[in-house]
């Protein structure tokens, strides 16, 4: 197996706040927008860099999303961020309406996204974030790994045409991508190649997975891990290439299994190429206050549980 190396963590949140201060430097016509969460988004640099290109908009979601397609009909770019939470479920109208039925260009960019929010608990940790934006026509929803990816992520999505919703998160977790990488909407990366099974993972659950396979490699089982940090558009070629090679599949998100990732897969297996799947992911439940690995533990999406589905699944080969 490829050996993987990080020498740092950080917080993939920070590398929102990177991505768009480097873009503000860049385009003039960025703009950002925040429900009074600039710290907690990062988005300090670009908000003290540009102040005439930062609106402020107060806990006030659903007038945000509003302002945000407004802004897009005068050519701007605005990227508006918020909670996990309150960029999906509070505003869903507004994003639905004023947002993806019309067409506009707007970058939704949330924070604090999943279960590793913490100790803020269970009306903060949104967990079916991913299915409500997916199920919107003509919304890409992307969700990277690291620092690096999530920076990266957020200076592409800029040249996207068309709303997007970008998720990040809290936790300072291994930055071990690329510096400079280049990110392509729509383009899974194959990170390790294995011939008994294929691990799907997005999100914080792409280090889950290389810590998981390590210990498989232990027991004698070869793991391909592909990094789906793009959900919509899904790399349908990409999973199809690797399915066929393994036939046998385990999907692993922070995310409740219904709506996410998992249930993306098994739409596309079912009509294309049927095939042993499971999902590790949250089971119908809502969360709780605790520390973002406990909570990963305790609700079944630690690199242990991957480790299980991937023994389960190849049982069923």
């Amino acid at each position: 197996m490829r050996k993987f190396e990080y020498t740092e963590k950080k917080d993939t949140r920070s590398g929102f706040g990177a991505g768009l201060y480097e873009l503000g430097k860049k385009n003039k016509n960025v703009v950002a927008l925040c429900a009074d969460l600039t710290g907690s988004l990062k988005m300090n640099p670009f908000a003290e860099a540009f102040p005439e290109r930062f609106f402020q908009c107060g806990i006030a979601e659903a007038n945000m999303m509003c302002v945000a397609a407004g802004l897009t009909v005068g050519g701007k770019i605005p990227f508006a961020g918020t909670f996990a939470n309150f960029a999906t479920g509070r505003v869903y109208d507004q994003v639905r309406q004023s947002i993806a039925y019309s067409g506009k260009n707007v970058k939704i960019c949330a924070s604090h996204a999943g279960i590793t929010l913490g100790e803020d608990g269970a009306t903060h940790q949104i967990m079916e974030d991913i299915g409500l934006m997916k199920m919107l026509p003509g919304m890409a929803v992307i969700n990277p790994c690291d620092f690096n990816q999530t920076k990266a992520a957020t200076i592409a999505i800029a040249n996207y045409e068309g709303p997007v919703y970008l998720r990040f998160g809290r936790p300072k977790v291994p930055n071990f991508t690329p510096e400079n990488q280049s990110f392509e909407i729509g383009k899974a990366l194959l990170l390790n190649e294995g011939t008994d099974v294929s691990i799907f993972a997005t999100g914080h659950l792409v280090w889950k997975s290389i810590e998981a396979a390590q210990v498989l490699e232990q027991k004698g089982i070869s793991s391909e891990i592909i990094n789906i940090h793009t959900i919509k558009p899904l790399d349908e070629e990409a999973v199809l290439t690797s399915v066929s090679k393994t036939k046998a599949v385990v999907t692993a998100e922070e995310h409740l299994m219904n709506g996410g990732l998992g249930d993306s897969m098994a739409q596309l297996l079912s009509r294309k190429m049927p095939t042993p799947l499971e999902m590790v992911a949250v089971n119908d439940q809502f969360g709780e206050s605790g520390k973002p690995e406990d909570l990963m533990k305790k609700y079944g999406i630690d690199s242990s549980n991957i480790v299980k589905a991937v023994e389960t699944v190849l049982k069923r080969k």
